[in-house]
C-alpha cells in the first residue's frame, strides 16, 4: 500500500480500542453498555457476548485481517458483532442496506470477506448470489438452512477471551462506498487511526457517565466516530435501529441521554415536531452534527430551544483535515464549519493542484492524525486522492471547495462534481440552495445542473414547498432570480414531493441529475 504517514501528535496513542474495551469491562461489569429498544446489555455481559464473537470466528477459521461483513439495522446484536470481531482480530466489513444486490455482491467479492452476519430485514438484498460464494453465512434473526444460526452458534462458543496480540497497524474496520456502477471503493482504516480520534473522549466527556443515543446506521463512519468513543470512554449507546423525529425526543427525555450524533437532516426534523418543547432535554450536554453542512438557521435554532452545546464536524470518511465549529461560542460564524482541529492542516488547490491566493476558493485537501490506510487493495485509486505539498506530505483531496475567511473559519461552497459550469463560468449550487431555502415556503431545495445547448449546461432548481403553500413554480423561480447575481439565475425550478436521501441526509443529487443527462434533452 502506498504509505500515507499521517502527522504524529504530541501524545500519540498507546492503547488499542479492543485493549480499553477490555479494561472497562473488568473496571465495572455491571454498569450499563448497550440499550436498544427493551434489550438492556451492562459491561460484563458485553464483555462475555464479545469473546463469544470472537472465539465463534475463531472457531470457524478467521484470520488476523480477515474481513468479516454485517448487514443489519442498528440492534444489540450488532454492536457486539462490531466490537466482538475486533476482539477476534478481524476488520469490520459494514455494509450499506443503501446499496444494490449488485453492489453488494461486488463489495463481497473485492474484500474477499471470510463471513457474512444478516438480520431477516435485509436478507433478499443477498438472498440472489451469496449461497454461491465461498462465504461463512450466519442469520441474525431468521432461520434458514443456508445460514447458521447466530444465537445456536454464539451459545456454542467459549466465553474465554482469546487474547488476540494486536498491532496499530492492524486493520481495524473496511467501509465501502454505496455505489451502483462499477467496483464500490472500500475505506480501510487501522487500528491507529481509531485510536488517535479517541484523544476527544475526556474532552467531549465520554468517559463521564454519558449516555450516546445513535439513530443514524453503524455502518456510516457518522455513526462510528460516536459510537466507538462512547464505549472507549466507559459510557452507554443507546441504540435506534430506525429514526423517528418524535421517538428521537422520547428516547432523550425517558433515558436522560447526554451526548448524539445526528445529520443535519434529522436536526430539521426534530426541531420542526409540534410539541419539541414540551420534551425535558435538560440532560443533554454535547450534539454533534457531521456528514453535511448544518444551515445556519437550524443552528441558530437548535442553539436557541435544544439544550447542550452544538458542535459541528467537517471531515472525511478517509480522514484527513478536520475543522469544528462551537456552534455557541461562535454565534456569528454559523455559515461556516469551523476552525482547524489541533494537529490537521487543510490547503486549498486550483484545477492545477496550485494553491489559490488567501480569501480564495480552492478545493480542500487535508492532513492529520487519523488518515486512512488506503483503498483497500486499489493503490491507483489511492494515488489519485492525494496531493503532496511542497515537503512531500500526503494530504487527501477532498472534491469539496471552500474558502477560509479572515478569522480562519472554512467556508464551504460546494461538491466539486456538484458545481455546475454555465457558459464557462463556476457556479456553487449551495448559494442557489441557500436563497432558495430563504423562502419561506420552501422547507427543502436542492440546485443540479442539466444539459443546455446554449450553454453546455444550466442550474435547475428543486423544491419541497411546506404543506399548506399554493404558490407555483414560476413564483419560486422569480423569487429566487430576484436574490441571485446574473450569472447564476435559475433557469427553472420543479416542485417536488420529496428529495431522495442516503440514509445520514445526503441529497442524492446523482439520481436527480441521472434522468436529464441520461435523455441528453435540454428541457429548459
Amino acid at each position: 500500500m502506498i504509505p500515507i504517514n499521517p502527522p504524529v501528535t504530541d501524545t500519540p496513542p498507546s492503547e488499542t480500542v479492543v485493549a480499553r474495551l477490555r479494561a472497562n469491562a473488568r473496571a465495572h461489569p455491571d454498569k450499563p453498555a448497550l440499550v436498544c429498544g427493551d434489550q438492556r446489555l451492562n459491561w460484563g455481559a458485553l464483555d462475555e457476548r464479545m469473546n463469544r464473537v470472537a472465539n465463534l470466528l475463531l472457531h470457524e477459521g478467521l484470520q488476523k485481517g480477515d474481513n468479516v461483513a454485517i448487514l443489519s439495522a442498528n440492534s444489540i446484536a450488532y454492536a457486539e458483532l462490531f466490537t466482538g470481531i475486533l476482539r477476534a482480530g478481524g476488520c469490520v466489513t459494514p455494509l450499506s442496506s443503501m446499496a444494490s444486490p449488485e453492489a453488494l455482491r461486488k463489495m463481497l467479492t473485492d474484500c474477499g470477506a471470510r463471513a457474512i452476519f444478516v438480520a431477516d430485514q435485509y436478507r433478499d438484498l443477498v438472498a440472489g448470489f451469496v449461497t454461491d460464494m465461498a462465504i461463512k453465512r450466519f442469520a441474525i434473526d431468521f432461520a434458514d438452512p443456508a445460514f447458521m444460526d447466530y444465537e445456536a452458534a454464539m451459545q456454542a462458543a467459549s466465553t474465554t477471551d482469546p487474547m488476540i496480540d494486536l498491532e496499530m497497524s492492524d486493520a481495524f474496520n473496511l467501509i465501502y462506498s454505496s455505489g451502483t456502477t462499477g467496483t464500490p471503493k472500500g475505506i480501510l482504516h487501522n487500528h491507529w487511526m481509531r485510536a488517535a480520534q479517541m484523544d476527544r473522549v475526556s474532552p467531549n466527556g465520554y468517559d463521564d457517565n454519558a449516555r450516546t443515543l445513535i439513530s443514524t446506521p453503524l455502518y456510516s463512519n457518522t455513526t462510528i466516530v460516536s459510537f466507538i468513543p462512547t464505549l472507549f470512554g466507559g459510557s452507554c449507546v443507546h441504540l435506534m435501529p430506525k429514526f423517528d423525529a418524535r421517538k428521537y425526543l422520547e428516547i432523550v427525555e425517558r433515558e436522560k441521554i447526554t451526548h448524539t450524533m445526528l445529520v443535519p437532516v434529522q436536526y430539521k426534523r426534530i426541531m420542526d415536531v409540534g410539541d419539541f418543547d414540551d420534551f425535558d432535554l435538560s440532560s443533554m450536554r454535547v450534539k454533534f452534527s457531521t456528514s453535511a453542512p448544518l444551515r445556519a438557521d437550524v443552528k441558530r435554532d437548535v442553539l436557541a430551544r435544544f439544550p447542550g452545546k452544538l458542535m459541528e464536524y467537517y471531515g472525511l470518511t478517509e480522514g484527513g483535515g478536520v475543522t469544528v465549529l462551537v456552534a455557541d461560542e461562535h454565534p456569528t460564524k454559523l455559515h461556516t464549519v469551523g476552525k482547524l482541529a489541533p494537529g490537521n492542516d487543510i490547503r486549498l488547490i486550483d484545477a492545477d493542484g496550485n494553491e489559490v491566493p488567501p480569501g480564495e476558493v480552492g478545493e480542500i485537501c487535508g492532513r492529520g492524525p487519523t488518515m486512512m490506510a488506503g483503498y483497500f487493495g486499489r493503490d491507483d485509486l489511492t494515488a489519485d486522492y492525494i496531493w503532496r505539498n511542497e515537503n512531500g506530505d500526503v494530504y487527501f483531496r477532498s472534491g469539496d471547495m471552500g474558502s477560509f475567511d479572515e478569522d480562519g473559519f472554512l467556508v464551504l461552497s460546494d461538491r466539486k462534481k456538484d458545481m455546475i459550469i454555465s457558459g464557462g463560468l463556476n457556479i456553487y449550487a449551495n448559494d442557489l440552495e441557500l436563497v432558495l431555502l430563504d423562502d419561506p415556503d420552501v422547507t427543502d431545495a436542492c440546485a443540479i445542473g442539466i444539459p443546455s445547448e446554449a450553454w453546455g449546461e444550466t442550474p435547475l432548481g428543486l423544491v419541497v414547498l411546506r404543506d399548506g403553500a399554493t404558490r407555483g413554480a414560476d413564483d419560486i423561480l422569480q423569487r429566487a432570480n430576484a436574490r441571485l447575481g446574473k450569472s447564476q439565475r435559475l433557469s427553472g425550478v420543479e416542485l417536488r414531493g420529496t428529495l431522495p436521501r442516503s440514509t445520514i441526509g445526503k441529497i442524492l443529487k446523482k439520481d436527480l441529475r441521472a434522468p436529464y443527462w441520461e435523455t441528453g434533452k435540454d428541457s429548459l
